[in-house]
């Protein structure tokens, strides 16, 4: 692609903190930070990008030829698939994935199901939906609960119980502010994700492992939105051979039943007594910012920030035939 016909891309850059100028925002913390890095970055590396900052922006056709939708979290439940959803209606390319795979992603027991039937082990969970009825115990044995939103981001809404009493009426407080409920066992396992990005086939980054001081740690919603005082995530990579070999298998089973997508993060849960890997959740469309999971897991491939978002992007336009439109209008 010429430089030419690169720098006449019409890119609108569609995402809540556009606008924050890097500004830590006051609920979303870092995220806003982690928006205008995207603006700049994307700007930077040639590309003529249009900020904005709500779904106004596209209820109509906007005058672009590629939209980066980052405005996943507005407020209500599924909004990750409104953006997607209109561009759709549109005929309009984005980066991301289709609007079904968004939400199937995002569902966290839809995702368990599919890891399932693949034949991927996962932990023991059960959901309740708003309207199913009364909130009663999980039929699996635990000694720690997990209650959180089935469709829960940065770890909002997330509890972890020692009694039902309490499991219980977290759960129906979730359910009165309109999210549905999975419950999980909770152990102090370690978190592994598998960084995946798009070209002609998915690419598997370096396996990186969260990898507190305390092993019981949960990383709170305030802690990974930078609203308290913390350092960075603890992240290693994983060098066991056969520990990667096994999750890298996992994470081809899955991805092929989501393919194509520009990129995500697969995440499991790891026992390294037994060995077993368990998958856990995946995020599509994941948080690209410099100082998270695969921005990280990416340098260690020897990709800068730059280099990924240009490469994450690049692939998506080539995938979607943006390019040749743009070179056919010159």
């Amino acid at each position: 692609m010429l430089e030419e016909d690169k720098a006449r891309l019409r890119i609108l850059f569609l995402a809540k903190h556009a606008l924050s100028g890097g500004v830590p925002d006051g609920v979303d913390g870092t995220h806003a930070v982690y928006h205008d890095e995207m603006l700049n970055t994307l700007r930077a590396i040639g590309l003529d990008v249009t900020p904005a900052t709500g779904f106004d922006a596209v209820y109509h056709r906007p005058e672009a030829d590629f939209v980066v939708p980052l405005l996943n979290r507005a407020g209500f439940v599924n909004s990750e698939m409104l953006g997607p959803l209109l561009l759709a209606r549109h005929g309009l390319p984005a980066l991301g994935a289709a609007p079904i795979l968004r939400g199937l992603s995002d569902d966290k027991h839809l995702m368990k199901i599919v890891a399932t039937q693949l034949g991927v082990p996962v932990t023991p969970w059960q959901t309740i939906r708003r309207g199913q009825g009364s909130v009663a115990p999980p039929a699996f044995a635990w000694q720690r609960l997990v209650v959180k939103p089935n469709a829960s981001s940065a770890s909002w809404g997330v509890g972890i119980f020692d009694a039902w009493d309490a499991a219980q009426a977290h759960a129906e407080a979730l359910l009165a502010a309109g999210h549905d409920v999975i419950f999980e066992p909770y152990a102090p396992l370690i978190d592994i994700a598998v960084p995946v990005i798009g070209g002609r086939g998915p690419w598997l980054l370096p396996a990186t492992a969260y990898s507190p001081r305390d092993a019981g740690q949960l990383r709170s919603y305030e802690e990974k939105r930078g609203l308290v005082s913390v350092a960075d995530d603890p992240l290693e990579t994983i060098e066991d051979a056969d520990l990667i070999a096994r999750l890298e298998a996992q994470t081809r089973l899955l991805t092929a039943e989501l393919w194509p997508f520009d990129y995500g993060r697969f995440e499991y849960r790891y026992d390294p007594a037994t060995g077993d890997i368990r998958f856990m959740e995946v995020n599509l469309s994941c948080n690209l910012w410099s100082r998270k999971t695969i921005s990280r897991a990416a340098r260690v491939a020897g990709l800068s920030h730059a280099d990924l978002v240009e490469t994450i992007v690049a692939h998506s336009l080539l995938r979607q035939q943006v390019v040749w439109r743009v070179v056919h209008r010159r």
